[in-house]
């Protein structure tokens, strides 16, 4: 009967941030004590005025059909939030609610781009990315970087990249896997090549926004030039640990968000009226309220520059937001353990997996080979052992 299943399906491969989360659950479920650094998922609880809106749309009766893009009152908020945080001006008309960011983002790639269409993806890029596009029967150019460049494209490799069948350009700032952000300089300079192309759309992921420890964030949108031509999308699983809500948003032109709105009415309707309550006072707060988390991820992130950062064959930068190092593992490729030859990044980090204990993500699986992911959204005691593990399995190797 698998015969029936559409050509499209067949193609669409399992994120590796959850093929591994998988193998380590498997492992654990043996008895063996891993240590998982591979799903990026803060591993705070919601906060408790954030729940407690929640409870008071239970007690309200918010349980019937909601409005497919969301409340107004939310959409209200999400555009104070975007005035707020990112000077840029929304009407309600241009923000769509989903469940989720990657909702957000399914339901712009559907609504833009056409079979054969170019999109531009700066790597490395967040992973469903890719098979988004190639869902849709898009074409991806990934451009890939270095961390000798910061994990940042250049202008004249955007200018490079671009043909006349260029529809899209998408990238995150703070990038996940590398903790990168573009500053204004950096957006200043995509710009200046993009008004030379008026027909490149731009989808800009800033879903690590809040999550920033070296500069200040901003929106491409913010750029002149860039507003009429750019879907900014947002989302509070990593800045407020409400992963399990599945809210996502965005602000884009209104010709835009009618269409994701409609592809959203078709396939899922409304997010959850509960979330959507609970949603209403998290982009309503100011980020201080979740200052501590930042903190937290601050000290977590200096624990990892000092001990991951130095560990044999390991080079890596200090990630600039999110909650990822994301480490150039090339000069480990070629050993051995045993008579088992590391030929690649995910050979590398199946054996931290097997015989570290530690999961990690290959970087083959955010468009940069050579490279693996580890997310410090854990506590320090484990990001310690897990150092002492990976600097254990590493010395096992010759």
């Amino acid at each position: 009967m698998t015969d029936l299943l559409s050509t499209r399906v067949k193609a669409l491969e399992l994120p590796m941030t959850i093929e591994m989360s998988k193998k380590s659950r498997e492992l654990a479920a043996k008895g063996i004590d891993v240590i998982s650094l591979s799903l990026g998922e803060p591993d705070f609880d919601t906060p408790d005025f954030i729940k407690e809106a929640a409870i008071q749309g239970i007690r309200d009766n918010y349980s019937h059909y909601m409005p497919v893009p969301g409340y107004n009152d939310l959409r209200e908020a999400i555009a104070g939030k975007f005035k707020r945080d990112n000077n840029l001006e929304y009407g309600i008309d241009q923000i769509v609610v989903s469940t989720g960011a990657k909702q957000t983002l399914a339901n712009l790639m559907l609504s833009l781009i056409e079979p054969g269409d170019d999109v531009i993806v700066p790597a490395p890029y967040w992973v469903s990315y890719v098979g988004m596009i190639e869902f849709c029967e898009g074409n991806p150019v990934v451009i890939p970087t270095t961390v000798e460049s910061g994990f940042r494209i250049t202008p004249e490799q955007l200018e490079a990249a671009i043909t006349p069948k260029t529809k899209l350009m998408v990238f995150s700032s703070p990038n996940n896997p590398s903790g990168a952000m573009y500053s204004q300089e950096d957006l200043e300079g995509i710009a200046a090549v993009l008004r030379n192309h008026p027909d490149v759309f731009i989808i800009s992921d800033e879903i690590y926004e809040h999550i920033r420890y070296t500069t200040d964030h901003v929106s491409i949108a913010s750029i002149e030039g860039m507003y009429d031509r750019t879907a900014t999308v947002n989302g509070l699983s990593k800045g407020f640990a409400m992963t399990g809500w599945r809210i996502g948003y965005m602000g884009c032109p209104a010709w835009l968000a009618k269409a994701c709105d409609k592809i959203q009415s078709q396939f899922t309707s409304g997010t959850s009226s509960i979330s959507q309550r609970a949603a209403i006072a998290a982009v309503a707060a100011k980020p201080s309220e979740v200052q501590y988390m930042v903190d937290a991820f601050a000290s977590r992130r200096k624990l990892m520059i000092e001990t991951f950062g130095t560990l044999p064959g390991f080079v890596t930068r200090n990630p600039d937001g999110a909650f990822y190092m994301f480490a150039d593992i090339t000069a480990l490729l070629g050993k051995k353990f045993g008579d088992v030859v590391i030929e690649n990044d995910l050979d590398l980090s199946m054996y931290f997996l097997t015989e570290g204990h530690v999961s990690s993500v290959p970087g083959s699986a955010f468009g940069l080979p050579g490279h693996v992911r580890f997310s410090y959204a854990a506590s320090e005691e484990d990001l310690k052992e897990a150092h002492r593990r990976l600097e254990n399995a590493i010395n096992q190797l010759s």
